[in-house]
């Protein structure tokens, strides 16, 4: 697998774990990754190419995130928890039902959550929204798909979520989940890895230092596969440059817990490394 790293510059790295880190040729962009027969071919060979370089540590460098013209949708309650939340989170507004039938029915809850210019990357900011009381980051496998419909790789999703907002009304889900910094990627996209049943993901929240919520869950709680959801994405639409799917979120802080500003968000996948981003008003 080769993981690509987009810098704030707009610049590649890529990262193999069997030959370490190399300067992307300048032919290489995320675009012809997305839009290629092959990918894994596709970002093999510009590793083959690639210069040399020194080593990086993903985890202290700021990166952008790893998006170059795809759009970014997400999937709701794919989690037994998810639903759960939901359904708590809607139940004054008499929503609840809605979130119970969209668990267990053939058509998965599909969602717009952003547009590249709105995805922040590692070490960025993500936003709460000033209007809303109750807030909580979504850590989330995303989904590399193909402008063919092919899953050939992933990364790590942060889908923020103003659960005030959603829960007042379900018609409110667009100003819920898209606004300023509600979307986070990265650090990398790893083309040619989809992680297994048992691969863990865990959220860790930190305030002033401390750790303020921490969770975890394993791919094998989600309740639909990456090619079903794949599917239906693309199903009666066209994505000429691929997209990106977040694939919903198995960790919900309990109900009294909301974000505040200056709160970090660190969310780790096994074999994926760690999205973290500093939280502000916005």
């Amino acid at each position: 697998m080769t993981g690509i790293f987009r810098s704030p510059d707009g610049s590649l790295l890529l990262f193999q774990p069997d030959g370490g880190w190399r300067q992307a040729p300048a032919s290489l962009s995320l675009d012809a990754v997305f839009t290629a027969e092959a990918p894994e071919s596709v970002a093999d060979d510009a590793y083959a190419q690639g210069t040399p370089c020194d080593a990086v540590d993903p985890i202290e460098t700021e990166w952008a995130a790893p998006v170059q013209s795809q759009e970014i949708w997400a999937a709701g309650v794919t989690y037994f928890r998810s639903r759960a939340a939901r359904m708590e989170e809607a139940e004054k507004a008499g929503g609840d039902i809605f979130y119970d039938k969209v668990y267990e029915a053939p058509r998965p809850e599909l969602f717009f959550k952003a547009t590249p210019a709105r995805a922040r990357g590692h070490h960025d900011a993500l936003g709460i929204r000033r209007d809303s009381t109750w807030d909580v980051p979504e850590p989330e496998l995303t989904l590399a798909i193909s402008s063919r419909g092919q899953v050939f790789g992933c990364t790590i999703g942060n889908d923020m979520s103003s659960r005030s907002i959603e829960g007042e009304n379900p018609l409110y889900l667009p100003q819920a989940k898209v606004y300023t910094g509600s979307c986070g990627l990265g650090p990398a996209l790893w083309v040619g890895h989809l992680p297994s049943a048992s691969t863990t993901i865990r959220l860790t929240i930190r305030r002033g230092g401390q750790i303020a919520f921490s969770g975890q869950t394993q791919v094998s709680q989600l309740k639909r596969t990456f090619d079903e959801l794949a599917h239906w994405l693309f199903r009666h639409n066209e994505f000429p440059l691929g997209a990106l799917l977040m694939t919903g979120t198995g960790i919900v802080p309990d109900s009294d817990f909301t974000l505040r500003p200056g709160d970090e968000t660190i969310i780790a996948i096994d074999g994926l490394g760690e999205l973290r981003n500093a939280i502000e008003a916005v």
